[in-house]
């Protein structure tokens, strides 16, 4: 028995190893690897984490019809933390050692614009879902973030239809915020807007306009002398801001806004980065009545949008991770457009016949259509994506009514100094 003894253990253990290799095989064979790049930290994970969650629930929708190609979806989720090197490296981890076919991820520009280079040094295949301002085209990135004309440039057509004479601009101070305020700095002046009504600040390089509006950093919390100039710049009453404030500084600042006793009817407030989700952790009494500029409101009233929301509260309930959080929660633009581009991934997967970025890519810009919660979405050969835009007043549950509904409005990327 002695002698047979290792014989046996190593026939056990070398078919052990080779079950292992052949179950490892078959995995392989049968999942596609996703990223999923977000920051689930830091001052931006009040909106990231959710655009997280929402991915997972989209992967296991796709995966309970199939998959794609016949694949089941696996995630690879990655924390950019809210600091722009580390989203370079995760983005890196990725695509050098996680060997993913696709990423979804990004909220910041100054995020994406950290990972950019490392997807086209991989040639990778990145999908951008947040509001961002334009003058960029990477031949490895799909934007279905609403571009300047699809978000910031209609809703001051908005205000200016509605009398509104005087803007103040204010923002985060990073690329996204600095580079839209100076398309709407030219914008307004195309407009008839005097430079004297645009409030927050012009900085000039010679006659050249390159700042316009008030910056604060990321995380910002006291806006006590800020919200003083608004209100003082407010006091003619033909005023509105228009608020590019990206993450948690939101809090402060509407808090802020409340406490000096400026209400919508006084000024009211334009955000690009404050959807329903953001809602959760702000005074909603506070905001009735301020605007929102998306592609996409909780409250749109179709077929696809209430089947949406049934299925994301069903997969809380039934199948979302410990880590998701159940109770609460609701949807909004940047969720949708986030799970608008998975679907749009999956039909250009299937048009190509393939994971291969190149050949996706190629199959996206021949024009791919998703019908999704907001309405259909079609990529376009430059990358970004036709949509419908919904200008809508905050109410105090903490939902939008829609006022106005934009169709079809074309991504253009390319706006800066293009204003007569």
């Amino acid at each position: 028995m002695k002698k047979i003894l290792p014989s046996i253990s190593k026939l056990v253990a070398t078919g052990t190893v080779a079950l292992a290799t052949m179950v490892s095989s078959v995995q392989a064979e049968d999942t596609v690897k996703v990223g999923v790049l977000h920051s689930l930290s830091g001052t931006m994970a009040i909106s990231e984490t959710s655009l997280r969650d929402i991915l997972l629930f989209t992967f296991d929708e796709i995966n309970a019809n199939g998959g794609v190609l016949g694949k089941m979806i696996e995630p690879v989720v990655a924390d950019g933390a809210s600091d722009w090197p580390v989203f370079a490296e995760k983005a890196e981890q990725l695509l050098a050692q996680d060997k993913v076919a696709a990423t979804f991820g990004c909220w910041t520009s100054v995020s994406r614009k950290f990972v950019l280079p490392v997807f086209e040094k991989y040639n990778g295949l990145l999908f951008y879902p947040v509001q961002y301002e334009g003058e960029e085209e990477s031949p490895n990135i799909i934007y279905t973030a609403e571009a300047v004309g699809q978000q910031a440039i209609p809703a001051v057509d908005y205000l200016l239809e509605e009398g509104y004479k005087k803007f103040y601009l204010i923002g985060t101070d990073y690329v996204y915020p600095q580079t839209t305020n100076i398309v709407l700095f030219e914008y307004l002046l195309s407009k008839g807007i005097p430079v004297e009504n645009i409030g927050g600040g012009i900085r000039y390089e010679g006659d050249v306009a390159v700042s316009a509006g008030n910056y604060t950093p990321f995380g910002h919390t006291d806006f006590q002398q800020i919200v003083a100039e608004i209100k003082d710049f407010a006091a003619s009453g033909d005023a509105c801001v228009i608020n590019t404030i990206n993450g948690d500084a939101n809090v402060p600042f509407f808090k802020e806004i409340a406490a000096s006793g400026i209400t919508s009817d006084d000024c009211p407030i334009v955000s690009f980065s404050l959807s329903e989700d953001e809602f959760r952790g702000l005074p909603a009494k506070d905001l009735v009545g301020h605007l929102g500029c998306w592609t996409y409101f909780m409250s749109i009233d179709s077929d696809a949008n209430n089947s949406f929301k049934a299925n994301f509260q069903e997969w809380l309930a039934t199948k979302a991770p410990d880590s998701v959080q159940k109770e609460g929660r609701v949807t909004c633009s940047p969720m949708v457009l986030s799970y608008n581009g998975v679907y749009l991934w999956k039909a250009a997967v299937e048009k190509a016949g393939t994971f291969e970025p190149e050949a996706v890519i190629k199959a996206l810009e021949s024009g791919i259509a998703f019908e999704g919660p907001g309405g259909t979405v079609t990529s376009q050969e430059n990358h970004h994506v036709t949509k419908t835009v919904y200008i809508g007043e905050t109410l105090e549950n903490g939902q939008f009514e829609i006022l106005e509904t934009i169709p079809d409005v074309y991504g253009e990327p390319w706006l800066k100094g293009t204003f007569k």
